[in-house]
């Protein structure tokens, strides 16, 4: 994957306190629109998801809302997105936002952000995929879950052989530069490998 090209956004169905937190949804969406990537997202029209679902289609990109019936009415389902795709559940939901996206970030929002940026972290970590995961910081915002982070890992919990990889933007601006560089290493990575097995090496 030398490319991003979809990428699932995590992010509260409220706006918080801080209107920085809109504001670096927005730059975000209108970031993604830019370069051609399409936003995966819940689906809501409310809080920072329906702030970022809006500026992706405005500044003219794509975007896959996916989202659970029973949710339809409840984060009001946004309609004039690109594509809206209709659970039957939860789990269902998940996994296609995982086999939609490229790529995984978590801007802030509540504790179902906080559930879906831990379980891809989660898969990662046992071996599930290799997508990037992004923490956007906005503001510190997410400065408590790293600080638990580092907890965990001094306490041994986390082993440096079952290490939870993920990168951490502390500005809007940052989070796609940062995706692409770690979509390319992946990519050089994984072109390493096959050389490394390839007939030559065997020679």
């Amino acid at each position: 994957m030398a490319k991003v090209n979809s990428i699932c956004v995590y992010c509260g169905s409220g706006n918080g306190v801080n209107p920085i937190y809109a504001d670096a949804a927005a730059e975000l969406g209108r970031g993604m629109a830019a370069a051609g990537i399409r936003l995966v997202y819940g689906g809501g029209s409310i809080g920072l998801m329906g702030t970022i679902a809006r500026t992706v289609m405005a500044a003219g990109g794509n975007v896959t809302g996916i989202i659970p019936r029973f949710l339809e009415q409840r984060e009001l389902l946004l309609g004039e997105i690109s594509e809206v795709i209709v659970t039957a559940d939860m789990h269902e939901r998940k996994r296609l936002m995982f086999e939609h996206a490229d790529a995984f970030i978590a801007l802030p929002g509540g504790i179902g952000t906080l559930e879906e940026l831990v379980e891809m972290m989660t898969w990662a970590q046992l071996g599930r995929h290799r997508k990037p995961v992004l923490i956007a910081n906005i503001d510190g915002f997410w400065e408590p879950l790293l600080d638990l982070l580092q907890h965990m890992r001094d306490a041994a919990f986390i082993r440096s052989e079952y290490a939870v990889n993920y990168l951490v933007a502390d500005a809007a601006g940052d989070i796609l530069p940062m995706l692409e560089a770690a979509a390319a290493e992946r990519s050089r990575a994984e072109l390493d490998q096959d050389t490394s097995t390839g007939p030559l090496s065997r020679l």
